[in-house]
Protein backbone atom coordinates (compact mmCIF):
# COMPACT_ATOMS: atom_id res chain seq x y z
CA UNK A 1 0.00 0.00 0.00
CA UNK A 2 2.98 2.70 0.67
CA UNK A 3 3.19 2.15 -3.28
CA UNK A 4 -0.46 3.18 -3.94
CA UNK A 5 -0.15 5.98 -1.23
CA UNK A 6 2.58 7.70 -3.00
CA UNK A 7 1.14 7.39 -6.46
CA UNK A 8 -2.22 9.00 -4.86
CA UNK A 9 -0.60 11.68 -3.27
CA UNK A 10 0.60 12.75 -6.60
CA UNK A 11 -3.12 13.58 -8.22
CA UNK A 12 -4.95 16.91 -8.12
CA UNK A 13 -7.66 16.48 -6.19
CA UNK A 14 -11.29 17.83 -6.52
CA UNK A 15 -13.66 17.98 -3.84
CA UNK A 16 -17.42 16.45 -3.75
CA UNK A 17 -18.90 19.66 -4.75
CA UNK A 18 -17.33 19.64 -8.17
CA UNK A 19 -17.76 16.85 -9.48
CA UNK A 20 -21.79 16.77 -8.64
CA UNK A 21 -21.97 17.07 -12.81
CA UNK A 22 -19.96 13.83 -12.47
CA UNK A 23 -23.18 11.61 -10.55
CA UNK A 24 -23.77 9.63 -13.50
CA UNK A 25 -26.73 8.52 -11.85
CA UNK A 26 -28.12 7.06 -15.06
CA UNK A 27 -25.06 5.32 -17.54
CA UNK A 28 -23.37 2.81 -18.88
CA UNK A 29 -20.47 1.00 -17.02
CA UNK A 30 -18.16 -1.34 -17.52
CA UNK A 31 -16.40 -3.70 -14.45
CA UNK A 32 -12.84 -5.17 -13.82
CA UNK A 33 -11.02 -6.98 -10.97
CA UNK A 34 -7.76 -8.26 -10.29
CA UNK A 35 -4.87 -8.86 -7.86
CA UNK A 36 -3.89 -5.52 -6.19
CA UNK A 37 -0.68 -5.81 -7.26
CA UNK A 38 -1.78 -4.35 -10.86
CA UNK A 39 -3.10 -1.17 -9.12
CA UNK A 40 0.00 1.14 -8.97
CA UNK A 41 0.81 0.93 -12.55
CA UNK A 42 -2.96 1.33 -13.29
CA UNK A 43 -2.92 4.56 -11.37
CA UNK A 44 0.05 5.70 -12.60
CA UNK A 45 -1.01 5.86 -16.28
CA UNK A 46 -4.24 7.85 -15.07
CA UNK A 47 -2.44 10.88 -13.70
CA UNK A 48 -2.34 12.63 -16.81
CA UNK A 49 -6.08 12.44 -17.49
CA UNK A 50 -7.51 12.02 -13.90
CA UNK A 51 -8.01 13.96 -10.80
CA UNK A 52 -8.96 12.17 -7.63
CA UNK A 53 -11.44 12.88 -5.16
CA UNK A 54 -10.88 14.32 -1.69
CA UNK A 55 -13.15 14.70 1.28
CA UNK A 56 -11.82 16.23 4.40
CA UNK A 57 -7.94 15.85 3.88
CA UNK A 58 -9.38 11.78 2.51
CA UNK A 59 -8.67 10.23 -0.64
CA UNK A 60 -9.18 6.53 0.41
CA UNK A 61 -13.32 6.93 1.73
CA UNK A 62 -14.56 3.70 3.48
CA UNK A 63 -17.68 2.65 2.48
CA UNK A 64 -20.11 -0.02 4.47
CA UNK A 65 -23.23 -1.49 2.73
CA UNK A 66 -26.39 -3.64 3.67
CA UNK A 67 -28.28 -5.27 0.23
CA UNK A 68 -32.16 -6.75 0.81
CA UNK A 69 -33.78 -9.41 -0.85
CA UNK A 70 -36.73 -11.28 -0.97
CA UNK A 71 -37.53 -14.12 1.27
CA UNK A 72 -37.02 -16.54 -2.52
CA UNK A 73 -33.89 -14.44 -3.27
CA UNK A 74 -35.48 -13.02 -5.90
CA UNK A 75 -32.84 -10.23 -7.53
CA UNK A 76 -29.61 -12.27 -6.52
CA UNK A 77 -31.54 -15.33 -8.89
CA UNK A 78 -32.45 -12.97 -11.62
CA UNK A 79 -28.55 -11.06 -11.52
CA UNK A 80 -27.01 -15.00 -11.59
CA UNK A 81 -29.78 -15.97 -14.63
CA UNK A 82 -28.00 -13.07 -16.49
CA UNK A 83 -31.55 -11.43 -16.78
CA UNK A 84 -31.64 -7.31 -17.63
CA UNK A 85 -33.97 -5.07 -16.22
CA UNK A 86 -33.01 -6.06 -12.63
CA UNK A 87 -32.81 -4.45 -9.23
CA UNK A 88 -30.24 -4.05 -6.64
CA UNK A 89 -31.80 -2.37 -3.07
CA UNK A 90 -29.03 -1.25 -0.54
CA UNK A 91 -28.16 1.01 2.26
CA UNK A 92 -24.92 2.47 2.20
CA UNK A 93 -23.31 4.26 5.24
CA UNK A 94 -20.22 6.41 4.09
CA UNK A 95 -17.68 5.89 7.05
CA UNK A 96 -15.32 8.95 5.93
CA UNK A 97 -18.39 11.46 6.39
CA UNK A 98 -21.22 9.87 8.28
CA UNK A 99 -23.57 10.27 5.60
CA UNK A 100 -26.16 7.36 4.93
CA UNK A 101 -28.64 6.37 1.59
CA UNK A 102 -30.98 4.39 0.66
CA UNK A 103 -30.03 3.32 -3.14
CA UNK A 104 -31.87 1.60 -5.77
CA UNK A 105 -30.10 0.48 -8.84
CA UNK A 106 -31.76 -0.58 -12.24
CA UNK A 107 -29.93 -2.51 -15.30
CA UNK A 108 -31.69 -2.09 -18.32
CA UNK A 109 -32.17 -4.17 -20.84
CA UNK A 110 -29.67 -2.07 -22.92
CA UNK A 111 -27.08 -2.34 -20.08
CA UNK A 112 -28.04 1.22 -18.75
CA UNK A 113 -27.41 1.49 -14.80
CA UNK A 114 -30.10 4.21 -13.36
CA UNK A 115 -29.81 5.09 -9.80
CA UNK A 116 -32.29 6.34 -7.29
CA UNK A 117 -31.58 7.50 -3.36
CA UNK A 118 -32.59 9.06 -0.80
CA UNK A 119 -31.42 10.00 2.63
CA UNK A 120 -31.61 7.05 5.28
CA UNK A 121 -30.34 6.01 8.66
CA UNK A 122 -27.95 3.20 8.00
CA UNK A 123 -28.16 2.25 11.71
CA UNK A 124 -31.56 0.36 11.18
CA UNK A 125 -32.43 -2.35 9.02
CA UNK A 126 -35.90 -1.87 9.06
CA UNK A 127 -37.54 0.93 6.70
CA UNK A 128 -40.03 3.94 7.89
CA UNK A 129 -42.92 5.08 5.76
CA UNK A 130 -40.98 7.03 3.27
CA UNK A 131 -38.48 4.46 2.73
CA UNK A 132 -41.43 2.16 1.59
CA UNK A 133 -43.05 4.93 -0.05
CA UNK A 134 -39.71 5.09 -2.33
CA UNK A 135 -38.95 1.56 -2.63
CA UNK A 136 -42.91 0.15 -3.71
CA UNK A 137 -42.76 3.72 -6.26
CA UNK A 138 -38.97 2.56 -7.76
CA UNK A 139 -39.35 -0.68 -7.90
CA UNK A 140 -41.79 -4.08 -8.57
CA UNK A 141 -41.21 -5.19 -4.44
CA UNK A 142 -42.65 -3.81 -1.62
CA UNK A 143 -40.58 -2.44 1.45
CA UNK A 144 -42.63 -4.84 3.88
CA UNK A 145 -40.85 -7.83 1.60
CA UNK A 146 -37.62 -7.36 1.77
CA UNK A 147 -35.11 -8.20 4.40
CA UNK A 148 -30.96 -7.65 4.81
CA UNK A 149 -28.63 -10.59 3.52
CA UNK A 150 -25.82 -9.62 2.99
CA UNK A 151 -23.11 -6.51 4.38
CA UNK A 152 -19.84 -5.65 3.11
CA UNK A 153 -17.18 -3.08 3.83
CA UNK A 154 -14.29 -1.91 1.41
CA UNK A 155 -12.11 1.35 0.67
CA UNK A 156 -12.50 3.22 -2.53
CA UNK A 157 -10.57 5.50 -4.58
CA UNK A 158 -12.41 7.44 -7.06
CA UNK A 159 -10.90 9.29 -10.09
CA UNK A 160 -12.73 11.81 -12.17
CA UNK A 161 -11.61 12.88 -16.16
CA UNK A 162 -9.84 16.33 -15.93
CA UNK A 163 -12.69 17.05 -18.33
CA UNK A 164 -15.45 15.22 -16.60
CA UNK A 165 -16.27 12.88 -18.97
CA UNK A 166 -15.87 9.74 -17.08
CA UNK A 167 -15.85 8.60 -13.65
CA UNK A 168 -13.79 5.47 -12.00
CA UNK A 169 -14.07 3.75 -9.04
CA UNK A 170 -11.52 1.44 -6.98
CA UNK A 171 -12.96 -0.38 -4.51
CA UNK A 172 -10.12 -2.72 -2.52
CA UNK A 173 -9.79 -5.56 -0.40
CA UNK A 174 -14.07 -6.14 0.35
CA UNK A 175 -15.22 -7.56 3.38
CA UNK A 176 -18.57 -9.80 3.36
CA UNK A 177 -20.86 -10.94 6.17
CA UNK A 178 -23.80 -12.33 6.75
CA UNK A 179 -25.44 -14.68 9.34
CA UNK A 180 -23.51 -17.61 7.64
CA UNK A 181 -20.18 -15.97 8.87
CA UNK A 182 -17.79 -13.47 7.48
CA UNK A 183 -14.73 -13.25 4.77
CA UNK A 184 -11.92 -10.88 3.94
CA UNK A 185 -11.24 -10.84 -0.02
CA UNK A 186 -7.66 -8.87 0.97
CA UNK A 187 -5.80 -8.63 -2.70
CA UNK A 188 -9.08 -8.05 -4.56
CA UNK A 189 -9.63 -4.64 -6.35
CA UNK A 190 -12.58 -4.39 -8.20
CA UNK A 191 -12.78 -1.31 -10.74
CA UNK A 192 -15.02 0.30 -12.24
CA UNK A 193 -15.68 2.85 -15.35
CA UNK A 194 -18.55 5.35 -15.81
CA UNK A 195 -19.42 7.02 -18.25
CA UNK A 196 -22.69 8.81 -19.99
CA UNK A 197 -21.92 7.11 -23.32
CA UNK A 198 -19.15 5.67 -25.54
CA UNK A 199 -17.26 3.88 -23.38
CA UNK A 200 -14.49 3.09 -25.38
CA UNK A 201 -13.35 6.54 -26.00
CA UNK A 202 -12.31 6.88 -22.26
CA UNK A 203 -8.34 7.08 -21.51
CA UNK A 204 -8.42 4.57 -18.34
CA UNK A 205 -10.05 1.43 -21.35
CA UNK A 206 -6.86 2.04 -23.12
CA UNK A 207 -4.44 1.93 -19.60
CA UNK A 208 -6.28 -1.25 -18.37
CA UNK A 209 -6.15 -2.66 -21.84
CA UNK A 210 -2.25 -1.95 -21.77
CA UNK A 211 -2.27 -3.83 -18.38
CA UNK A 212 -3.77 -6.60 -20.06
CA UNK A 213 -6.54 -6.47 -17.68
CA UNK A 214 -10.13 -7.95 -18.89
CA UNK A 215 -13.41 -6.76 -18.87
CA UNK A 216 -15.53 -9.07 -16.27
CA UNK A 217 -18.55 -8.40 -14.77
CA UNK A 218 -18.45 -8.41 -10.33
CA UNK A 219 -21.42 -8.11 -8.46
CA UNK A 220 -20.03 -7.63 -4.76
CA UNK A 221 -23.33 -8.36 -3.98
CA UNK A 222 -23.89 -11.93 -5.50
CA UNK A 223 -20.43 -12.74 -5.05
CA UNK A 224 -20.36 -12.38 -1.49
CA UNK A 225 -23.65 -14.25 -1.23
CA UNK A 226 -22.38 -16.69 -3.18
CA UNK A 227 -19.15 -17.38 -1.50
CA UNK A 228 -21.00 -17.19 2.12
CA UNK A 229 -23.87 -19.49 0.99
CA UNK A 230 -23.86 -22.63 0.28
CA UNK A 231 -27.10 -23.69 -0.70
CA UNK A 232 -27.52 -20.85 -2.94
CA UNK A 233 -27.41 -21.16 -6.76
CA UNK A 234 -24.05 -20.16 -8.15
CA UNK A 235 -23.47 -22.19 -11.53
CA UNK A 236 -22.89 -18.99 -13.11
CA UNK A 237 -20.42 -17.50 -10.64
CA UNK A 238 -18.06 -20.79 -10.17
CA UNK A 239 -14.79 -19.40 -12.62
CA UNK A 240 -14.89 -16.66 -10.47
CA UNK A 241 -15.25 -18.12 -6.95
CA UNK A 242 -12.61 -20.09 -8.01
CA UNK A 243 -10.42 -17.42 -8.93
CA UNK A 244 -11.00 -15.68 -5.47
CA UNK A 245 -10.26 -18.44 -3.49
CA UNK A 246 -6.91 -20.06 -5.23
CA UNK A 247 -5.58 -16.65 -6.74
CA UNK A 248 -6.07 -13.67 -4.24
CA UNK A 249 -5.95 -14.06 0.01
CA UNK A 250 -8.98 -15.33 0.84
CA UNK A 251 -9.87 -15.76 4.70
CA UNK A 252 -13.28 -17.19 5.78
CA UNK A 253 -14.90 -17.42 9.34
CA UNK A 254 -17.77 -19.63 9.62
CA UNK A 255 -20.52 -19.63 11.97
CA UNK A 256 -22.30 -22.78 10.90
Amino acid sequence: MEEINDIISKFTSVSLGEIEEVKLMSRIDRKYWFHISKLASLLGGALENYNILEINGQRIMEYQTTYFDTPDNTMYLKHHNRKMNRYKIRQRRYLSTNGNILEIKFKTNKKRTIKQRIATNAERNKFIESELEFINNATPFTGKELEPVLNNQFKRITLIHKDKLDRCTIDLSPVFWNRNGKLSVVNLVIFEVKRGKSLNLSPIVSILKDLKIRQRGMSKYCTGRAMLEKELKKNTFKSRLRFLNKELKTTHSWSY
